[in-house]
C-alpha cells in the first residue's frame, strides 16, 4: 500500500489524512513535542516524533522530515501549506531520496515561488502588473529609493514567502527602512530566507485568486476563482467562491492570465495565482502560491472537486480528472476560526480549548486540527478550524453562515467569531455592492470590536526524554514535563516568564504571548507614552509593544525569551 508522509500539522494534516484514507493510502503523521497528542497524530495510521519544539527543528527541518520518511518507509511526501510546502530545496531532497513529491516540480517552485522571477514570467505572457523590482533589494536604502522614485504607498514583500508573512505596507517615507528590516526578520523566521522586493501598493484593492491544476506537461485547468479581500495584517479571514461582483470580461482576464503564467513553466499539481483588483478596475498580478491554499475548500464546495485527491492523481501519474473549468454551483464562504482577539487588534490568544460545540446541518463543513481539550500552541499558527458554508446563492450562504456561527461555541481562547458575526451584518460585505477591500477590516470594522477575556496560559507541553530498555532493546521514552513533575519532581524548573500576581503601575506588560525578538529602545532610554519599545513574535506575526507611560525604560526581559500574556517586559519609571 502507498504510504504518504504528511510534512505538516494541524488542520491541513488532518485534511490530507482523510484524503489518504479515501484513496486507500497509509497516512504517516509527524509531530513536534507539543503536538505529541494532537488530532492529526491521533488520526493518522502512523506517527513519528521530530524531537523538537520549534518550527525550525521540526516542521522546517528537511533532515528531520526525511529521517522520518526513511524510518516509516514512506513512498511519497505531501507538504500541506506553509512550512516547507513552497521549498524547492525540500522538493528536490524528497525526490533525491527516491520519494514522490506531491506538489509542483522544484523548477516550477523556483520560478514561481520567487516572486521576482514570477513577475518576469507574468510580464512575458502579458499579465497585468504594478510597478516593482525584479531583483532582491540589497538593503533598506534601495527600498527608500524606490519609494522616492515611484511614490507611496509601497509594499515590501518576502520573495520566498506567502500568507501575509514578510509583507509590510508603508505609507510614510520615514518608515520604509524599518519596514524593510521587519519584513526581512519575519521572512527569515517563517521561511528561512530573508530576500525582499518592493512594488507599488494599490490602495483599497480587492484580492482575487484563481485556482489551477497542472499536468506538468503544459496542460492547465482553471478550477475556479475566489475573493479573499477580508484580511487583517495581510492575512485572510473570510474567503468565498466564486468571487462576487466580477464581470464576465474581468473573470476571463483573471482566468486567462493564470492559465498562461502556469503553462509557461509547465506547472504540475495544485496552485493559486493571485491578483489585485483596484477600485478603478485596474488588475495587477500579485504572486503564485505553489501549493494548496488554506481557502481551497470554497472552490471544492462550488465545483465538486477534491483538490487533494487531484494532487494525488497528478503526482502518481494518473492526470487531472477533468479538462474544462467546472461551472460553479451555488456559493461558498469560508471563515478561518482563529484564536485571536479582534478587540485587541487581533492579538494572538493561544490556550486550551476547554469546550467546543461544532455546527452542523445542510451545507456546513468543519475542517479542524483541534478538538475539545486540545491546546492552540503559541509556537505555531493561531487557527483552530475552518468553517465552510455552501448554499444555492450568496444571500442564502450568508444566512446559513449566520446560523452556523451562532451555533458554534468555543470556550477557552478568544476567537474571531464576534468579528465574523459583525462582518456578516455590515452592508459593505453583505450586500450585492460588495464594497470591502484588503484594508477594510482595519479601517472600518476594527474600532467597533470589543476585547474578550484572555485565557489562562496553557501548561508547558514540552517532552523530557529518557533512555529505557524494553525487552532487551534500548528505546527513548518521551514524557510531558508536567507529568514528570507530578510524578516526582523530575520535570525540571518551573516555567519561566510567568506574570507576577502583584500589579506595579511602572511595569510594561506584554499584550500577548510571544517571543521577544527586538528592543526598539535601549535600556535606560527616556521614552514618551506611545513610543514603540519592543517587538514580539507570536504565531508567525510580529506585534509592536508601545510604552504605557512616560519615563526611563529599564529592560526586564531578555531577547529570545518566551513571554506569557501580561508578562513583564520592562519597567518605565
Amino acid at each position: 500500500m502507498t504510504k504518504v508522509l504528511i510534512a505538516n500539522r494541524g488542520e491541513i494534516a488532518v485534511r490530507v489524512i482523510r484524503a489518504c484514507a479515501e484513496a486507500g493510502y497509509t497516512s504517516i503523521a509527524v509531530y513536534a513535542d507539543q503536538d505529541a497528542d494532537a488530532l492529526h497524530v491521533r488520526l493518522a495510521d502512523e506517527a513519528l516524533g521530530l524531537r523538537g519544539d520549534t518550527a525550525a527543528t521540526t516542521y522546517l527541518s528537511i533532515d528531520a522530515l526525511l529521517d522520518a520518511a526513511r524510518k516509516s518507509g514512506a513512498d511519497a511526501v505531501h507538504p500541506g501549506y506553509g512550512f516547507l510546502s513552497e521549498s524547492a530545496e525540500f522538493a528536490r531532497a524528497v525526490e533525491g531520496a527516491g520519494l514522490v513529491w506531491i506538489g509542483p516540480s522544484p523548477d516550477s517552485i523556483d520560478a514561481l515561488g520567487d516572486k521576482m522571477t514570477a513577475r518576469r514570467i507574468a510580464q512575458r505572457v502579458g499579465a497585468p502588473l504594478a510597478a516593482g523590482t525584479d531583483q532582491p533589494l540589497a538593503g533598506p536604502a534601495e527600498a527608500v529609493a524606490f519609494a522616492e522614485e515611484h511614490g507611496l504607498p509601497i509594499a515590501i514583500k518576502a520573495a520566498f514567502g506567502g500568507g501575509g508573512r514578510g509583507l509590510k505596507v508603508v505609507r510614510e517615507l520615514s518608515e520604509v527602512a524599518e519596514a524593510f528590516d521587519a519584513a526581512t526578520r519575519e521572512a527569515i523566521a517563517a521561511f528561512g530566507r530573508g530576500e525582499c522586493f518592493v512594488e507599488r501598493f494599490l490602495e483599497s484593492p480587492r484580492h482575487i485568486e484563481v485556482q489551477v491544476l497542472g499536468d506538468g506537461l503544459g496542460g492547465i485547468v482553471v478550477v475556479g476563482d475566489r475573493d479573499c479581500s477580508m484580511q487583517r495584517r495581510n492575512q485572510k479571514l473570510i474567503e468565498e467562491a466564486p468571487a462576487p461582483g466580477l464581470s464576465s470580461d474581468q473573470r476571463a482576464r483573471f482566468h486567462d492570465a493564470a492559465r498562461a503564467i502556469c503553462a509557461e513553466v509547465q506547472y504540475r499539481g495544485a496552485g493559486t495565482v493571485e491578483f489585485l483588483l483596484a477600485a478603478d478596475g485596474t488588475i495587477s498580478f500579485l504572486e503564485v502560491n505553489t501549493r494548496l491554499q488554506v481557502e481551497h475548500p470554497v472552490t471544492e464546495e462550488v465545483t465538486g472537486t477534491d483538490l487533494v485527491r487531484e494532487q494525488f492523481r497528478i503526482a502518481f501519474g494518473e492526470g487531472i480528472s477533468f479538462t474544462e473549468t467546472p461551472t460553479p454551483t451555488g456559493h461558498a464562504i469560508e471563515f478561518r476560526i482563529n484564536a485571536e482577539d479582534p478587540g485587541r487588534g487581533f492579538l494572538p490568544s493561544p490556550g486550551r480549548v476547554e469546550s467546543l460545540r461544532i455546527p452542523g446541518g445542510p451545507g456546513v463543513r468543519w475542517d479542524s486540527g483541534i478538538e475539545a481539550g486540545d491546546v492552540v500552541q503559541p509556537a505555531f499558527d493561531s487557527m483552530i478550524a475552518k468553517l465552510i458554508v455552501h448554499a444555492d446563492t450568496r444571500d442564502a450562504a450568508l444566512v446559513r453562515a449566520r446560523r452556523a456561527l451562532r451555533e458554534l461555541g468555543i470556550e477557552g481562547p478568544a476567537t474571531v467569531i464576534p468579528f465574523d458575526l459583525l462582518a456578516l451584518d455590515d452592508e459593505a460585505f453583505a450586500t450585492e455592492t460588495f464594497a470591502v477591500h484588503t484594508q477594510w477590516i482595519e479601517r472600518t470594522l476594527l474600532p467597533r470590536l470589543e476585547p474578550q477575556l484572555r485565557p489562562a496560559p496553557a501548561s508547558d507541553a514540552a517532552l523530557q526524554r529518557f533512555p529505557v530498555e524494553i525487552d532487551g532493546r534500548r528505546v527513548v521514552l518521551g514524557l510531558p514535563v508536567g507529568l514528570l513533575a507530578g510524578l516526582g519532581g523530575l520535570g525540571g524548573p518551573a516555567d519561566a516568564g510567568s506574570a507576577p500576581a502583584a500589579s506595579d503601575p511602572t511595569e510594561l506588560r506584554s499584550p500577548a504571548p510571544g517571543t521577544l525578538v527586538r528592543w526598539l529602545a535601549d535600556d535606560g532610554t527616556h521614552v514618551e507614552e506611545g513610543d514603540p519599545v519592543a517587538v514580539l513574535d507570536a504565531m508567525k506575526m510580529e506585534t509592536t509593544v508601545a510604552a504605557h507611560r512616560t519615563g526611563v525604560l529599564a529592560h526586564r526581559a531578555e531577547l529570545s525569551t518566551s513571554i506569557v500574556p501580561d508578562g513583564v517586559l520592562a519597567v518605565i519609571a
